[in-house]
């Protein structure tokens, strides 16, 4: 049987977003207690109000959330292929909080890493951003993140989409702005929010699976990401 690796967080009431988007509001909308009534039958159940930002929880962006081209890509127009993956990850938890790391040492970890990029690949990275940040105010505005010229350099070798923990692909501010805009130059994309990258580190290559919704026009989707070993 095939090993799963649960890589998403949970959405919950006031789940840490991007302070530009919406805060994730969660209620019970019907609960056991409330009997109902269908002829002699009574019965129970339950269901719950979820109000959020296609950017909330673990999720990746579409190319129409930073390029402003006509014809770009919404979420739904996403190939599927494309969140069915191999992949592998890469650890840059030495990288400060608030830094930016630089071509070199990307470079240096996918070194490290044993792997070479093949065309289409997923690459996630390891930031210890949740142990360093979550919970924490910092969680959103001092995480770490990738410098252009990492990104651009990933790009060059073929990859389909990278992932973070942060809520944002690079530092806080004109970085992340940057950021976003160079994925859309490039034909990439990102996911953000990630969970237990730190359990990846030294295993090789897995099987990424995220699957966004099929949001019409979304500028991004929650994902169910997952790392599966064979």
């Amino acid at each position: 049987m095939p090993e799963f690796v649960d890589l998403s967080r949970e959405i919950f009431h006031r789940t840490q977003t991007h302070p530009s988007h919406p805060p994730v509001v969660m209620t019970v909308w019907g609960d056991h207690d409330e009997k109902k009534y269908a002829g002699n039958t009574v019965f129970t159940s339950k269901a719950v109000y979820l109000s959020m930002s296609d950017h909330a929880g673990t999720h990746v962006d579409a190319p129409v959330h930073f390029d402003p081209r006509p014809g770009a890509l919404s979420v739904e127009q996403m190939p599927l292929e494309n969140f069915y993956t191999s992949a592998f990850c890469i650890d840059l938890s030495h990288v400060p909080l608030k830094t930016a790391a630089t071509l070199e040492e990307v470079q240096a970890a996918v070194a490290a890493s044993g792997q070479t990029i093949q065309k289409g690949d997923t690459v996630l990275i390891w930031m210890a951003t949740n142990e360093r940040l979550l919970g924490k105010p910092g969680y959103l505005h001092d995480f770490p993140g990738l410098s252009l010229p990492a990104i651009h350099w990933l790009a060059e070798q073929g990859i389909g989409m990278f992932g973070v923990e942060a809520i944002s692909p690079a530092p806080e501010g004109e970085p992340n702005f940057l950021a976003h805009m160079a994925c859309g130059e490039l034909g990439i994309t990102h996911m953000e929010c990630l969970a237990n990258l730190h359990s990846l580190i030294g295993r090789g290559r897995f099987t990424f699976i995220g699957f966004p919704l099929k949001i019409r026009g979304g500028s991004a989707s929650p994902i169910r990401a997952v790392a599966m070993f064979a």
